[in-house]
């Protein structure tokens, strides 16, 4: 159904997107450095379990619709700008000395657990993402394209875990040396929710 080479050459490609600069990697390291190691993993388990969403749009062709749909596409576009426009403004408004006591950590994971899933489905560039990259390495000689597809999608959304958990770590790391100053997390805590605010407004207002 679906070759090694054909999942290799997938993979490695794969990687080299994922570790890419982009939103979703920069969402995961500003949570990490600002709210912790525990919160960062949380954040890079959601948007790589919010691909198994864009796996199946995919497959089922609802990102086509996104794709040839302009007002479908923006509605969709602005929905994501505006939620992670609403999460930038809670970091930026929290109280960071309830981050650095560990004060309902749990809690506060499981939280941005499902935000981020939330964020990563509301991105249609994701979606259309997707539907552009995954069709490139389905060989329909082979049999079953919807199958492959799904075979494909969920490797990704492993790779992504296991990119995006190390970039969770680095940044929890980075965040352990700066909870010693208080003061320093404080600004921390706005700079990430300034960002968080910034890549909303870039979605809205970029082109496809």
């Amino acid at each position: 159904m679906i070759s090694i080479d054909q999942l290799l050459v997938f993979s490695l490609t794969s990687l080299l997107l994922i570790f890419t600069p982009g939103p979703d990697i920069i969402y995961v390291l500003t949570r990490g450095v600002a709210q912790g190691r525990s919160a960062a993993l949380a954040a890079a388990m959601g948007f790589s379990l919010g691909n198994i969403g864009h796996t199946l749009l995919a497959v089922f062709g609802l990102s086509a619709i996104l794709a040839s749909s302009a007002l479908a596409f923006t509605l969709v576009k602005v929905a994501g700008g505006i939620y992670l426009l609403y999460l930038g403004f809670k970091l930026w408004t929290a109280d960071p000395a309830l981050v650095l006591s560990g004060h309902g950590e749990d809690k506060t994971a499981r939280i941005i657990f499902r935000q981020s899933i939330l964020a990563n489905l509301l991105n249609p560039k994701v979606a259309i993402f997707f539907l552009a990259f995954f069709p490139q390495f389905v060989r329909p000689d082979q049999g079953h394209p919807a199958m492959q597809m799904m075979i494909l999608g969920l490797t990704f959304v492993v790779l992504t875990m296991l990119g995006f958990g190390l970039v969770a770590f680095g940044a929890g790391a980075l965040n352990s040396r700066l909870a010693a100053r208080p003061s320093l997390s404080a600004w921390l805590h706005k700079g990430a929710g300034a960002i968080l605010m910034l890549l909303g407004l870039r979605l809205i207002w970029a082109d496809r």
